[in-house]
């Protein structure tokens, strides 16, 4: 199959759902069914192949260590298609089995679906999307984890257009992505963190990354902690997906159970990338006053916004000597009067490196313009002290009501970056003193302004000059009308 076909195929067992489940429901019966068919016929390539080394052997090519994940007796794909009459307790039974003999690497990988459901999915309806899957091999020879893994990304991009607002829990701009990715440019070896990693978008990207520029993309060391069960599953489906078996993605609540401790202390990481969930309310905010990681380094957020909460648990978790960040906000983190003492401890102790404004639309189905926070534990001699600020605002294609973000915009906004310097109407390199004269204040358009002056004195005359001419116009018709009715 072409990359296009292959992304019809798999399309195609989501709409035999629609009129049976909602549209933001889909997610959580099609990424688990696909992820089940793709083990099954990855485990019979492996049989196969151990069978033709060994001679036939039948007990060897049953061997663990030929395998990537066990399938246990009875749970295997084609056991569940023989299967007619309570089709989702039998599917709920072979993933769970599949689960059990594998607990290191798939415990609780296919979620919680209410497969045995019959008001929702009735054995007509299951029966449909396992013949539907069952149309192709889904091993390696026939779909490499390239292939396969960049259709996957293709199925969680259609869920979110079809997922209204919830889309943003597990869905990142990519064209962002891979801008975050470029300016944080992780190296083979190195740590990745994303504490709210959602699907496992900017984590995945990162080993594509050195992977298209021929590094080692296999030593990187790649964690994340979800908060949601079925998009923490979707991220290590994702990773499996595309062939990446080095990783830790862990279910929880970040704020309250960090997840990744050594020495009782928070880990610490060489990059952390994160689109955190927005000015969130439903916190433990009195924990945090006395948080044993000490994350309240700068202080405690309010109550109703736990934005500088994520923002100080990345800088506590960052490697001391080469710790690196960037995370995706709404422009209000960096000009808030609630936060300014937390922006003024960040910006004085110089970790702010750069901030870049984005345009509108950006994140998914909200309106906002979008900022990025580029913050280091160690700044470069150049850079000590100062802090770039780029004005990219207009630097966005809309798509209907979706801001992307295209080739040259990327570029454009990337070079700014690595120069760190001056450029009329896009960017500025401060002092860290003016920034905190400015009562901290980050707010970009205070910094750079890429309004074109004279453009916009040419608009007001044409205004005024329209405006004179329906004001003409306008009393002609009111004249004509008044001689109607005398």
């Amino acid at each position: 199959m072409t990359q296009l076909e292959l992304e019809k195929y798999l399309w195609g067992a989501a709409t035999a759902l629609r009129g049976t489940i909602d549209a933001g429901d889909y997610k959580q019966y099609i990424f688990p069914l696909l992820f089940f068919k793709r083990i099954c016929d990855v485990y019979d390539e492996e049989f196969e192949t151990a069978l033709a080394e060994s001679d036939n052997d039948l007990e060897y090519a049953s061997f663990a260590e030929n395998h990537h994940f066990q399938i246990p007796g009875g749970a295997h794909w084609r056991d569940v298609r023989a299967t007619t009459t309570n089709v989702g307790m039998a599917l709920q039974e072979a993933m769970r089995a599949i689960e059990k003999a594998n607990p290191e690497t798939l415990f609780g990988i296919f979620g919680d679906a209410s497969w045995t459901n019959k008001d929702r999915l009735s054995d007509e309806i299951l029966n449909n999307l396992i013949e539907h899957y069952s149309q192709f091999k889904l091993n390696l020879a026939n779909v490499p984890d390239d292939q396969l893994g960049n259709a996957y990304e293709y199925l969680i991009k259609k869920f979110a257009d079809d997922s209204g607002h919830t889309a943003a829990e597990f869905y990142t701009n990519r064209t962002v992505v891979k801008l975050m990715t470029m300016i944080m440019d992780p190296q083979p070896g190195e740590s990745v963190y994303d504490p709210t990693c959602g699907s496992g978008g900017l984590l995945l990207n990162c080993a594509l990354h050195l992977k298209e520029e021929g590094k080692e993309y296999r030593t990187l060391k790649l964690y994340g902690q979800e908060i949601n069960l079925l998009t923490s599953a979707m991220a290590r489906m994702n990773m499996f997906m595309h062939g990446i078996e080095e990783f830790s993605i862990v279910r929880g609540d970040t704020l309250a159970q960090p997840a990744f401790i050594e020495n009782d202390e928070l880990k610490r990481f060489n990059v952390i990338l994160a689109n955190p969930p927005y000015s969130i309310k439903a916190w433990d905010r009195k924990s945090f006053e006395k948080d044993p990681y000490g994350r309240n380094i700068w202080g405690t957020p309010p109550q109703g916004c736990a934005d500088y909460a994520f923002q100080q648990h990345m800088h506590k978790s960052l490697n001391e000597q080469n710790g690196r960040s960037i995370s995706l906000w709404p422009h209000g983190i960096l000009f808030r009067d609630a936060e300014a003492d937390m922006r003024r401890k960040m910006i004085e102790n110089d970790f702010v490196e750069c901030v870049i404004g984005l345009g509108p639309n950006l994140f998914y189905n909200s309106p906002m313009e979008a900022c990025l926070l580029i913050t280091k534990t160690n700044k470069e001699n150049g850079k000590k002290g100062k802090v770039l600020i780029i004005n990219a605002v207009k630097e966005v294609k809309q798509d209907k009501n979706i801001g992307f973000l295209e080739r040259s915009h990327i570029e454009r906004i990337h070079q700014a970056y690595q120069a760190f310097k001056d450029e009329a109407g896009f960017s500025k390199v401060l002092r860290v003193e003016e920034i905190l004269e400015n009562r901290a204040s980050l707010n970009i358009a205070q910094y750079v302004s890429n309004v074109d002056t004279s453009f916009g004195r040419i608009n007001i005359d044409q205004a005024l000059e329209n405006w004179n001419r329906t004001s003409e116009s306008l009393k002609k018709s009111m004249d004509e009308l008044f001689q109607i009715f005398k």
